[in-house]
């Protein structure tokens, strides 16, 4: 069956009520923001001039309405979301460090992501996948996991190639303790991987195994693994070589959707460049373009981090090009 090139995201939606500053003896004022990783990748990928879908359950109250026009403008599709009345929207309040680094107070469950069923998956959109996109946190319920690894499995069988952000929220768990076995089942199913530090570090508890054996791990399934750290450089790993790249000087106001930028860096360049699960081992051998590759999705991600909120902070193509050029760094 042809392809449409289309990257699918598939996960939660939510609403960020970022905490802005107060001044003393005042109320102190959170705005809202639309957010979710798998939907800030969706419109990641979107703003950067790529197709993409986001595949969800969204409530029908007035958050679920913001969250679908907001998907909707910023040009990620939206024909094949789900509706409910059965639950409300997840929220997430967000207040900020002095770095711009992030502390959440969850609202979930129960929330209207976790009844998407694998049943409500349409055949048209994985046929139309060439990326099928997922995150850990459509794992933390034992029906929401069981309908995230279906998709997986459903995108495979249909050709896509699979990647999985883990994007790891603790308190999304029951008892704050996320499933080792869960994230390892859809960590081992993908062909990319993007882990942060402190995810990688997390993974180590399995067994506590060294980070080179986890990086095994993953690699006898996936065929790359980027790890971010921040300002710090960043590593990357395939079956056959690796290596790591300077992040790029920027000055983080708001670290939310860093990381849903990156890698929807990562995806829109390979649906620019026509790479899919057959072609991605070949892309893999070209070492100096996986660094271009990694540097735009660099650019995306520092460009994410200098302003506030979560789709409104995600970069366009011009900016990300711009930055790479200002930098002296350009892919």
């Amino acid at each position: 069956m042809s392809r449409d090139h289309t990257i699918v995201c598939f996960g939660e939606a939510l609403i960020d009520f970022l905490a802005t500053p107060a001044d003393a003896g005042e109320a102190r004022v959170f705005r809202q923001f639309a957010g979710g990783a798998p939907a800030n990748a969706a419109v990641a990928i979107a703003r950067l001039g790529g197709r993409s879908e986001f595949v969800g359950m969204l409530a029908s109250d007035m958050f679920g309405d913001f969250l679908l026009e907001s998907l909707r403008e910023a040009g990620a599709g939206i024909r094949f979301v789900r509706r409910t009345s059965q639950a409300n929207t997840a929220l997430a309040f967000v207040s900020l460090d002095e770095q711009g680094e992030r502390s959440f107070s969850f609202y979930r469950p129960p929330a209207a992501d976790l009844l998407f069923r694998a049943s409500d998956f349409d055949p048209a959109c994985m046929a139309s996948a060439s990326i099928f996109h997922a995150c850990s946190n459509s794992l933390t319920d034992s029906d929401i996991a069981t309908a995230t690894l279906s998709g997986m499995a459903m995108a495979r069988a249909a050709g896509a190639l699979l990647s999985v952000d883990l994007n790891l929220r603790p308190a999304l768990w029951p008892q704050g303790e996320p499933s080792l076995p869960l994230l390892w089942q859809a960590l081992e199913a993908a062909d990319l991987v993007k882990l942060s530090r402190e995810e990688l570090d997390h993974l180590r508890r399995d067994g506590h195994q060294d980070e080179d054996a986890v990086i095994a791990r993953l690699l006898r399934h996936a065929r790359v693994v980027v790890v971010t750290d921040g300002s710090a450089p960043m590593r990357w790993f395939t079956r056959d070589a690796r290596g790591e790249l300077p992040a790029l000087p920027v000055r983080p106001v708001d670290t939310t959707a860093a990381g849903d930028a990156f890698t929807g860096g990562l995806l829109v360049q390979l649906q620019r460049d026509g790479i899919d699960a057959a072609s991605f081992d070949a892309f893999l051998l070209d070492l100096p373009g996986i660094e271009r590759w990694l540097r735009y999705a660099s650019a995306c991600g520092a460009l994410a981090v200098t302003r506030h909120g979560a789709f409104a902070a995600l970069p366009t193509h011009e900016e990300a090009s711009a930055l790479l050029a200002d930098t002296g760094t350009a892919a």
